[in-house]
């Protein structure tokens, strides 16, 4: 994907991404790739809650 996407609505297929994100498995940070998730067939639920969720 060459050209940036301002909004993602329901049913569009979000692009490509990857983020530092805590596993608590590991008690430590990992970077989590979005491409990576659906290459292996993991379900996987976005959400986006502004300030909250926050380590401070």
């Amino acid at each position: 994907m060459t050209e940036a996407v301002n909004e993602v609505k329901v049913g569009m297929q979000v692009p490509d991404f990857t983020l530092t994100c805590y596993d608590p498995r590991k008690h430590d940070f990992t970077k989590v790739s979005l491409g990576e998730l659906k290459n292996n067939g993991k379900w996987t639920v976005l959400f986006f809650y502004p300030a909250d969720f926050t380590f401070v």
